[in-house]
């Protein structure tokens, strides 16, 4: 894919609807990866599904938590992916595995988190009713970072393009400028309105591009100012906004502002209804508000870091808004004509032959001397919309697109192992020497090696109160969506009451019967639903974990 092909000389925001994305499960919280490849999505039973986002379908399922995903965020070079539950755990995955490196769990929820823009080890995480923590996953160690008022502890933060500084924002509007490695104040300044009174930070959005940031208020106005501009004012400076965004009319609350790839549009999600703003950044006109369905509540808006695309979330589903492709082929060849009904064709004289007897040999001047030339078609440009700025060259260790793997006719079978026979008989002598201990000689079910359990790190904050609630839970609206965000369906609730065939779990040995007579079981193949959803899930997972992942889905249920 040619990216300089995409750059549109026109409007370079999405105009309408583009279809959607169904997880299953109700989706709750979304982001790309730093090329837009692959989109991350959250879901109430805890699962994340990664979807491959040029072909629209899910690459990967991973069985991430027990309890809602309310926030995630890929690493820089997209091999893992940091999530956090309404359980107060937060979890770095392998994407490629989706196994589980490291857990660390909290006394309170988790508002927000992400990852540094740059160094891989560090992560920052916002906690309710507590100051934000900056977290170093290969030594388990955190940092608690300053506040300006610790009675006031309702505090977001954010790092900026680049790592090097964390801004954090507090309820009576102070923001703080911190060095992310010392932990230093750089600068500060305080949000006013046009009475000098203060107002909430409710969130902090730096563009991939240039210098600007956006701070979301409760007073419902989006503030855009010049990082440069901050660090030069200094400790207590007065910056100027470059942009106020609102909404004049309705006096519209933002639910989740960002801003576009390249940095030029803003796009706030409402927080009444599932309706988007884009604005432009330079002269901050309204351009665009695009309207999904209503009487929908918005939970998560993402825009795409190189094309005009836009993912929001709402009533559990992914909305994508593009733009309107017109197909205009005279734009390739300024002769090419479109043609309304067929028309016979005349033929030239000589136009279909090997060789033109007619045609004059024409002197070889300028271009067509060049063409003797030789051309380099081995040397490989970086893309420049995949590079950063102080950046020459792309990481060729980056994680684009994942390999999905084949569906195996009989899954109780390693396929990338050797044959089931071939083993026994391999077996057979050592078991002899080594005392006939055949319960360790026998080949995992899983395919593979047993999965190292991930260690549990507790974080401990003083002050912190224990008993509060994620917002995601205690969500204001019908009780329908509340139910919804409980977690993983328990026994044969909700929709498992449609299914005829439910089996039951068992405790002893796995059966060997192959996967599809859970689906073919049941009267008139009513249960086919839930063993072609198990045996779907479990091939996107990993080879090995092909009669696990299918087991499990079919034993548990689907959401």
């Amino acid at each position: 894919m040619n990216l300089e092909l995409l750059e549109s000389f026109g409007q370079n925001y999405p105009e309408e609807a583009d279809g959607t994305l169904d997880c299953i499960s109700m989706a709750l919280t979304c982001t790309f990866n730093r090329w837009g490849t692959l989109l991350a999505v959250g879901c109430n039973d805890g699962r994340i599904v990664i979807w491959d986002f040029l072909t629209r379908g899910i690459a990967k399922i991973i069985s991430a938590h027990i309890h809602p995903v309310c926030s995630l965020c890929w690493s820089r070079d997209g091999h893992k992916l940091v999530s956090a539950s309404t359980d107060n755990i937060v979890s770095q995955w392998d994407v490629l595995t989706g196994d589980c490196d490291q857990r660390f769990r909290f006394p309170s929820p988790i508002l927000k988190l992400q990852c540094h823009p740059r160094d891989m080890d560090k992560v920052l995480v916002c906690p309710m009713k507590s100051a934000p923590v900056l977290l170093t996953l290969s030594d388990s160690k955190h940092v608690v970072l300053p506040v300006d008022d610790d009675s006031d502890l309702n505090v977001v933060a954010a790092f900026d393009r680049r790592g090097e500084y964390i801004y954090t924002g507090n309820a009576k509007g102070k923001i703080l400028v911190l060095n992310t490695n010392t932990q230093e104040l750089v600068a500060s300044f305080r949000v006013t309105t046009g009475t000098s009174n203060t107002t909430a930070i409710k969130s902090i959005e730096f563009a991939r591009k240039g210098s600007c940031f956006l701070i979301n208020t409760a007073d419902r106005i989006i503030r855009v100012y010049d990082g440069r501009e901050i660090l030069t004012c200094g400790r207590d400076g007065e910056p100027e906004p470059m942009q106020k965004l609102q909404d004049l009319v309705n006096r519209t609350p933002w639910k989740r502002c960002c801003f576009s790839g390249d940095g030029e549009y803003i796009v706030a999600g409402s927080a009444r209804q599932h309706a988007l703003y884009i604005w432009e950044k330079s002269i901050g006109n309204l351009v665009k508000i695009l309207h999904g369905t209503r009487g929908e509540l918005l939970l998560d808006v993402a825009w795409h870091p190189v094309r005009p695309i836009i993912a929001s979330i709402s009533s559990g589903v992914v909305s994508i808004w593009a733009q309107n492709q017109v197909e205009n082929w005279s734009a390739f060849a300024p002769d090419f004509k479109e043609l309304d009904e067929n028309v016979e064709y005349e033929e030239r004289e000589s136009e279909f032959d090997i060789e033109d007897e007619d045609k004059s040999e024409p002197e070889q001047t300028g271009a067509d001397a060049a063409e003797d030339e030789e051309v380099d078609v081995t040397t490989v440009d970086p893309i420049v919309a995949f590079c950063s700025s102080d950046e020459e060259l792309e990481d060729y260790k980056a994680l684009l697109y994942l390999p999905i793997a084949p569906e195996v006719e009989d899954p109780e079978e390693n396929p990338f192992g050797p044959p089931p026979d071939a083993t026994v008989q391999a077996a057979a002598p050592e078991d002899a020497l080594a005392g006939g201990d055949k319960k360790q000689r026998q080949p995992s079910s899983e395919g593979g090696p047993a999965k190292k359990k991930a260690r549990t790190t507790t974080i401990e904050l003083q002050g912190v109160p224990s008993d509060e609630v994620h917002p995601l839970l205690g969500v204001k609206g019908d009780g329908k969506s509340k139910k919804k965000t409980a977690g993983r369906p328990k026994g044969s609730k909700g929709k498992d009451k449609d299914f005829p065939f439910r089996p039951k779990p068992y405790r002893g040995e796995r059966p060997s019967f192959p996967i599809e007579a859970l689906g073919s079981s049941g009267p008139g193949g009513g249960g086919g639903g839930g063993g072609m959803k198990g045996r779907a899930e479990g091939g996107l997972a990993t080879a090995g974990s092909l009669v696990s992942q299918s087991y499990k889905h079919d034993i548990g249920g689907m959401d």
